[in-house]
């Protein structure tokens, strides 16, 4: 059995604001060590349902965020950002189950930290489904044939995970109060907590289905300025809906499309500022 895990920053255990997240705020030290934690949290229980290998993702930022030298010696990592599939770099058809940790809710939703890739994204879909990063991911493990069978995060992103994936397993390690407080367990009970969502998970993973993604799906991201969509529709194939910030893509499959979204967000950052 081999178990892939994609792990995020925003959704792990205690963190409520960007001082937690950014390599350059005071508290980020202190965030990478209970985001390795709570990866670890995992990589026990998923070897304690007999997984034989565990592939984890780093996937926040810069993607260099996990301590290697305390992860548990049983799983792989991939670490570092220049990724053609970004936070699901190397998930294929041979995985028997996908976990996403340290999730958040899509932008412009409720829940701490909320966004989708960048802060110059407003809206994002797949066809007319809504999506974040959470949805995307989904989409390119459902191509593979890979289940999406357990979420952690703040409550916000358990609640779009159980949205778009009927069965799905969620771990809410916190609540959202507002787009920067929570309430939080202690991270020695979210790992309990963790553990025994994983374990159910990979004990269930046959009854969740993959979220099968579209043939042929029209990407389309709604910026929040106009500067960042002319920069978006640069990328050969799109082109910007009269009237709108919404830079649209018509995709082979999902795997173009969400390469072709990762290029549109980075293009869309050389503008900084409203």
């Amino acid at each position: 059995m081999k178990i892939y895990v994609s792990v995020d920053m925003e959704g792990i255990t205690g963190l409520p604001d960007y001082t937690f997240v950014d390599s350059a705020r005071h508290n980020y030290e202190r965030a990478r060590r209970i985001m390795t934690e709570e990866a670890n949290a995992i990589i026990r229980a998923a070897i304690g349902q007999g997984a034989e290998q565990v592939l984890v993702n780093d996937s926040h930022s810069k993607m260099n965020n996990l301590l290697v030298e305390e992860l548990h010696p049983a799983a792989d990592l991939i670490t570092g950002d220049l990724k053609a599939f970004s936070m699901v770099q190397a998930l294929d058809e041979s995985f028997d189950g996908a976990i996403f940790a340290g999730y958040h809710a899509r932008a412009g939703q409720p829940g701490v930290m909320s966004h989708s890739m960048t802060f110059g994204v407003r809206n994002m879909h797949i066809n007319e489904v809504a999506l974040g990063e959470l949805g995307l991911n989904a989409y390119v493990a459902g191509y593979y044939g890979v289940p999406v069978i357990m979420v952690a995060g703040d409550d916000r992103a358990c609640e779009e995970a159980q949205s778009l994936i009927p069965g799905v397993v969620t771990a809410a390690v916190k609540q959202s109060i507002s787009r920067s407080a929570v309430k939080t367990l202690h991270p020695t009970k979210a790992h309990a907590l963790i553990e025994e969502k994983t374990a159910e998970a990979i004990a269930k993973r046959s009854t969740i289905k993959p979220l099968v993604p579209p043939s042929n799906p029209v990407l389309r991201i709604e910026f929040t300025n106009y500067g960042q969509a002319e920069w978006a529709a640069l990328m050969p194939g799109c082109e910007i809906e009269p009237g709108t910030t919404i830079v649209k893509f018509e995709a082979k499959d999902i795997l173009e499309a969400y390469r072709a979204m990762l290029v549109m967000v980075e293009l869309a950052m050389q503008t900084k500022f409203c």
